[in-house]
């Protein structure tokens, strides 16, 4: 289906044209006239397949820009996707007069309190912060008609349920909610048969998402390869923009100085940098400005570059769904992207359940390791001996100490 069918305003039209809009992705496609209609809703999507414009572009519409007051609520774990939602919005509603703001920890909330009080129709915030402002009575809820909870399982994950549930409680009048999630884990499932009303289920299969949208390449290599490797890959491949991602800040911070220099425009971010320092990068990367990007799983979710060619995994994630939220970075709205991963020895039995699990249509540079024997040498190890631990040698063992008299 394409956007010129679907009767959009000529506000919201113009602006989604000049966005380069033209095809619903499945998400937009199944959700659209469900949302339009004002019906509950439970999606369940992976990261990438369009799921922001697929609120923001109906929310455009159905919110009154002659009405002051917060009349929608957009709940996301992060601020990184707090700012996202607002940029998004801000595009499809330029020629609507609605005003989109976002709050989230890390910024001063007196400057969050003056621009409430200018008036804001949509509001995006994360939990923490919008019980701050709650509890300091700077904003009311009470005209909140449509309600938004994106990324829940990764509220879920970072502990923020108790507090969605307040949040959720605190919203009287009669509203529309609408739940978005890669994964239904039986804590979402409880919070969508409390607050959502008879909701609509819609559920995407990884092949609805971007069947042919991603390369997923992999490189069987040694330990001490991979800087040279991954520098190979940067020249060779000559990326419009590339995220290398890592499991931790040292190691970032490890490769952010072995690689500066020899890489243009290169950046390093996580999670301890300050808000303006990591707004500042996220803003210049998807301005183009930076090239290449170290980052943590910070900028694993819910973020959209639309200039990201590549995804580089140096460190291969120690989670089975960080693999797809990273190289969800690429790829986005069916455009093509390549996702290479640099694996190790101690990788390979999280490649094999990735493949298995997944279903990843895995591609190998190079040599390719025997993933049928991994797992296999556990077995050998015989019973009674944990992994680690060396048979006594005979003639070594100790002797019994000589009772005492």
């Amino acid at each position: 289906m394409r956007f010129d069918e679907l009767g959009l305003s000529p506000e919201v039209m113009q602006a989604v044209t000049e966005m380069g809009y033209t095809e619903l992705t499945p998400i937009q496609e199944q959700t659209f006239g469900l949302i339009r209609a004002g019906r509950d809703l439970v999606a369940l999507a992976e990261t990438g397949s369009g799921k922001t414009s697929a609120c923001g572009i109906p929310l455009a519409e159905m919110v009154d820009p002659a009405i002051a007051g917060i009349q929608a609520l957009v709940l996301v774990p992060t601020r990184e996707l707090a700012l996202q939602y607002v940029v998004e919005l801000s595009q499809i509603g330029k020629n609507t007069g609605i005003a989109p703001f976002a709050i989230y920890g890390g910024f001063p909330m007196d400057i969050q309190k003056a621009k409430l009080a200018h008036g804001v129709h949509i509001l995006v915030a994360t939990p923490g912060r919008l019980i701050d402002h709650l509890y300091n009575s700077t904003l009311t809820l009470e005209q909140v008609r449509i309600l938004i909870l994106d990324e829940a399982d990764e509220m879920l994950k970072m502990g923020f349920i108790d507090d969605v549930k307040f949040i959720l409680s605190c919203i009287m009048n009669e509203h529309q909610t609408l739940l978005f999630s890669a994964t239904m884990p039986a804590d979402i499932e409880e919070l969508a048969n409390s607050f959502l009303k008879d909701p609509v289920q819609v559920a995407l299969n990884r092949e609805e998402v971007s069947p042919q949208s991603i390369i997923h390449r992999f490189r069987f290599l040694s330990e001490k390869n991979r800087l040279q490797v991954l520098k190979q890959y940067l020249q060779e491949e000559k990326p419009a923009q590339a995220i290398i991602f890592i499991n931790s800040r040292r190691n970032g911070e490890l490769l952010f100085r072995k690689m500066k220099g020899s890489v243009d425009s290169l950046e390093y971010i996580h999670g301890n940098l300050d808000q303006n320092k990591r707004t500042s990068i996220f803003n210049r990367f998807k301005q183009g400005k930076i090239g290449v990007m170290i980052a943590t799983d910070v900028a694993g979710r819910g973020l959209d570059f639309s200039g990201v060619s590549h995804i580089f995994n140096f460190d291969f994630p120690r989670e089975l769904e960080g693999y797809v939220h990273r190289t969800g970075r690429t790829g986005r709205m069916g455009r093509k992207g390549v996702a290479i991963s640099l694996v190790t020895g101690r990788d390979l039995g999280a490649v094999k359940r990735l493949l298995k699990e997944k279903g990843i249509p895995a591609a190998w540079d190079g040599k390719v390791p025997d993933l049928k024997r991994v797992g296999a040498a556990k077995s050998s190890r015989g019973p009674g001996r944990r992994p680690g631990t060396r048979k006594s040698r005979p003639g070594r063992q100790k002797k019994k100490p000589a009772p005492r008299t």
